[in-house]
Parts: C-alpha cells; sequence; structure tokens
C-alpha cells in the first residue's frame, strides 16, 4: 500500500478508536479501527512503520486526551498539558508500532501456510498490540493505562470476557480477531490469485476460501456466548454515596471549608437513613482532618448525624510528606487510611522539577503539590464486608484492582475528583473503566465524583443509580457483596505478563531464525 494511503487509513483508524469511547461510545468502532490500523502496517519499513503509527497514535490521543487543556482553568498555558501528553502517547505509539511491522514481516518468511497465517500471525500481530499497551501504562513516570483497547467495550455484549481473561486478555482477543479477519482476506486473495492446476484445483479452492473464515466465525461467536465469571453471593451492605458539586479544581477559588461545607450539606438527609458506611469522593475535604482540628471535629460529628463511618478523601501530610488520603473516619476519628498509588506526574507531583523548571519555569510554578506515592494496602474493613479502593486514576492501574480483590475486597468504591475537568469527556472514560471493573472483578462499584457523573454498579455492570453533573446529589443503595475471585482477576497479571514476553521472545527468535535462513529457504 503507497504510504499516503497507509497514513490516511492510519488516521482513520485513530479517529474510529477514539469514538468507540464515550463520549460518543460507539464500541463497535472499535471493530473499524483495529483493522485499519493493521492494514495500514503492513508490509512498511520500520522508519514507515513509526511514520504510520504515530498518525494512528495522534489521530486517537488528541482527541481522546483534549479534556487534558482543562486542567489549568483559564490560564492561557492550558493548552500546553493536553498537548504534552497527547504528544508523548503519540510517541511512545510510532516508537512501538514495528513490533506489529515486524510481526507481518518475519513471521510468513519463517513459515507462510495456511496455519500460520489464519491463526499464528493474528495471535503474534494482537501480542504486539497488547505489548504496546501494556508498555505505555507502565513507563515513562509509571505510565498512563487510558485508553486500552479493552475498555472501549464496557457497554458491549463481550464485556463479559473481561472476567475470564482481565481487560488486556478481551483487548488481545480483539486484535486476533481483527488481524484475523484480515489475514482472511489476504489469503482468500492470496488463493484467488493462484493459477488452477496441481495445486490448487477448483474444489480446493472453494474448501479453502471457505475455510479461512472459519477461526475468525468461531471466535466471534465465542466472545458473544461467554457468560460472566461467577462468583458468590455474600449479602448486602447499603450506602450513602454523595456527590457536593463544591469548587474542588485545582484552579477554582474557593472559602476555607467550602468543599467540605458542600459535601455536609448534600449529606444532611443521611440524617434520615440506615446506612452501613457514607462515601465522599476524593477531595471532598479541602483541608487536613489530621491536623485541622475543626475539621476533625466536624467529620466526627457528621458520623454520628449519619450513624455509619465515612469514607472520605484529603490531602494529608505524614512524616514530611504529602499523599492523597483516604479515611475511614468514625465518630472517634481516623480507623483507617489508604493512600493513593500512582499520583498522577505533572498533575499531583512534578519528577525531575528541576530540569522541567528549566524547560518551562512558567508553567511548572504553577503545580505546586507534591504527593507521594502511597504503599498500603486499598482495602477497608468495615463492620459488614471488605471495601476495596481506588482514587481517581488508580482506577486505570491493573495493580491496584488486582491487589484489591487479592486482598479480599467484597466491592469496590472508587472516589474521584473531576471538577478539573468540566465539561469534557474525562468524567465518562473514567466511568466506562468503573463499569468494567465491575465486570472483570464481579464485584459492585460505587463510583462517586466530586461535581459528577457518579454512579453504582452492580458486579455484571448494569447501573442501579446515578447522577448527573454538575449538580449536587445523594445516592442510597442496598448493593450486593461478593466473595470469590473471577479468572481475570486470578489470571490477568499472568496473561500480561505472558503476552508482553512472549511477543517479544517470539520476534526476538524469528529475527534469529531470519537472518541465518539462506535466502532461498521457506
Amino acid at each position: 500500500m503507497p504510504l499516503p494511503a497507509a497514513l490516511a487509513l492510519a488516521v482513520a483508524g485513530g479517529f474510529a478508536l477514539d469514538a468507540s469511547f464515550p463520549a460518543l461510545g460507539w464500541w463497535p468502532l472499535a471493530f473499524v479501527a483495529v483493522p485499519l490500523a493493521l492494514v495500514s502496517l503492513i508490509g512498511r519499513t520500520l522508519w514507515g512503520g513509526a511514520l504510520v503509527g504515530a498518525a494512528f497514535g495522534a489521530a486517537f490521543y488528541f482527541p481522546h486526551l483534549s479534556w487534558a487543556a482543562q486542567f489549568l482553568g483559564d490560564n492561557s498555558l492550558g493548552w500546553v498539558p493536553w498537548v504534552a501528553l497527547a504528544t508523548v502517547e503519540t510517541l511512545l505509539v510510532a516508537a512501538l508500532s514495528p513490533l506489529i511491522v515486524l510481526a507481518y514481516r518475519w513471521l510468513p518468511r519463517w513459515r507462510d501456510t495456511r496455519t500460520v497465517r489464519l491463526l499464528v500471525l493474528p495471535a503474534l500481530v494482537a501480542g504486539a498490540w497488547v505489548a504496546r499497551e501494556l508498555i505505555l501504562g507502565s513507563w515513562p513516570y509509571g505510565g498512563f493505562p487510558w485508553g486500552r483497547l479493552g475498555m472501549s467495550q464496557s457497554e458491549s455484549p463481550i464485556a463479559p470476557v473481561a472476567s475470564w481473561v482481565g481487560v488486556s486478555g478481551l483487548g488481545f482477543l480483539m486484535v486476533v480477531l481483527c488481524a484475523g479477519a484480515v489475514e482472511a482476506v489476504r489469503w482468500t486473495s492470496h488463493v484467488r490469485r493462484a493459477p488452477l492446476g496441481e495445486d490448487y484445483s477448483t474444489h480446493l479452492r472453494h474448501r479453502a476460501l471457505l475455510s479461512s473464515a472459519v477461526p475468525v466465525g468461531l471466535l466471534t461467536v465465542l466472545l458473544l456466548v461467554v457468560p460472566q465469571f461467577p462468583t458468590d453471593d455474600a449479602g448486602t451492605i447499603r450506602v450513602g454515596a454523595v456527590q457536593g458539586n463544591g469548587p474542588a479544581a485545582y484552579a477554582d477559588e474557593r472559602a476555607p471549608s467550602q468543599v467540605l461545607d458542600s459535601q455536609l450539606a448534600a449529606s444532611a438527609p443521611l440524617k434520615d437513613e440506615q446506612v452501613d458506611v457514607v462515601v465522599w469522593p476524593e477531595g471532598g475535604v479541602d483541608s487536613d482532618p489530621v491536623t485541622e482540628p475543626v475539621t476533625a471535629r466536624a467529620l466526627s460529628a457528621a458520623a454520628v448525624a449519619y450513624g455509619a463511618p465515612l469514607l472520605l478523601n484529603a490531602a494529608s501530610a505524614k512524616e514530611g510528606r504529602f499523599y492523597n488520603t483516604s479515611f475511614l473516619w468514625t465518630e472517634d476519628g481516623v480507623e483507617t487510611t489508604h493512600a493513593k498509588r500512582h499520583p498522577v506526574p505533572f498533575g499531583e507531583y512534578v519528577p525531575d522539577r528541576d530540569l522541567y523548571e528549566a524547560i518551562a519555569p512558567g508553567l511548572v510554578g504553577l503545580l505546586q503539590r507534591e504527593y507521594a506515592p502511597g504503599t498500603d494496602s486499598p482495602v477497608f474493613d468495615l463492620d459488614r464486608a471488605r471495601v476495596g479502593l481506588a482514587i481517581c486514576f488508580d482506577v486505570a492501574f491493573d495493580d491496584v484492582i488486582q491487589e484489591g480483590v487479592r486482598d479480599g475486597a467484597q466491592v469496590f468504591m472508587f472516589q474521584t475528583n473531576n471538577a478539573d475537568f468540566r465539561g469534557t469527556d474525562e468524567n465518562l472514560q473514567q466511568v466506562a473503566i468503573a463499569r468494567m471493573r465491575a465486570i472483570e472483578t464481579g464485584r459492585s462499584v460505587v463510583n462517586v465524583s466530586t461535581t459528577g457523573t457518579s454512579q453504582i454498579f452492580t458486579p455484571d455492570g448494569s447501573t442501579v443509580q446515578t447522577l448527573a453533573s454538575e449538580e449536587a446529589g445523594l445516592m442510597v443503595a442496598e448493593i450486593e457483596l461478593r466473595d470469590g475471585l473471577t479468572a481475570g482477576a486470578v489470571l490477568g497479571p499472568w496473561i500480561q505478563q505472558l503476552l508482553l514476553w512472549g511477543t517479544l521472545l517470539s520476534l526476538t527468535l524469528l529475527a534469529v531464525r531470519v537472518r541465518r535462513a539462506p535466502p532461498d529457504s521457506p
């Protein structure tokens, strides 16, 4: 394919993949985006593959992450975080896209048979795709696992597959399906071009054409009929989740305790309810309750008034370091804490601050927060349940969720502050991740935001209640508790390592085999 045509397909694929995520959320477009991206890489040089990968990455990440332009509010430099983040992600996609190019180049040189082309090659290409996602999700500065292919399917009929193989495993199977369809078309074209004779009689040609579609058809049916992995009923818990809609954005002007006052006002109806826990969002308390006696007294009084502990969040200092901290707060004060595991680079701290201040002092000087990463368990014990936590973007990191289920979480409660990104797709993209986590782990999810939207999901991802954005509100619901681990929770980390290292090892072995093969060998 000529390079200009490949670039056009890559751009179309990137736009289609973005449209498969919220706000549009047209999940079938993911199955259009992947073939377009793959076809654009077939037959490219390494530099050509990097260029095509950059076109795909830019077309996806620049619209997908456009919400980052809101982070600094009305500041004239507000566009910089968006362009910087999208550019870094684009360059990483470009640098890693040659893995797919090499899979298409080397495997057929080693064995160009129907089995290899229709079964092995799609699996290797899918492994390269997921390896690219895993590297983006872990590097640099801890990575940014946003926009993973599997997460686009939170409302699709194939979402339950994640409960068997994890989100990365689901993404792998999606690419296998798409790459298999591409190879079926390519193999069909090859068969049709072959001259009739000893190798291809008319009967054998028809048989070859039919058999090329079988793997794709079988995988499609499998993805559609697999039910959610079962978990065990462990009772219920009654939860009050409160969206205060206070001025919680980093750039918002506010009076002291104004965010806390907003949460207390929205929580007032809970005095007439009976709940087991009250959940407030990330940043729902705008002063450190450990060091501010007035705040501590207000929270203890609230716990008494509601007849239940508060699961709240605030910036808090400990041993000279600052943490984004969730507290389980009773009438007697702090019972348990959990600090955010993955603070956002350039949002909650500035890595290599001296370096970046020398490059952009005006911009870096605006970011005064320096949160340290937490190391404690993301699970709280209530009297009637074990609660798994994820603070804001931690919900996108598999290790936090996997640790939660391993530590016995029977329900997940996600606290987030979306005030920085009002009026954008960011909250809806995060909601899709929260819904997928419910399906993947077989756990109910309470997802509560400062400014919305907020939701309660059942273990199969169905919505129990929701609160609109830009409104104060309260959700009260009896939600299911679950015991037992899904296969996705157990196998997910192993599948990720297998796909990453198995793909890299396979490409290395193919490189050695192809280089050693004589020119006329198969």
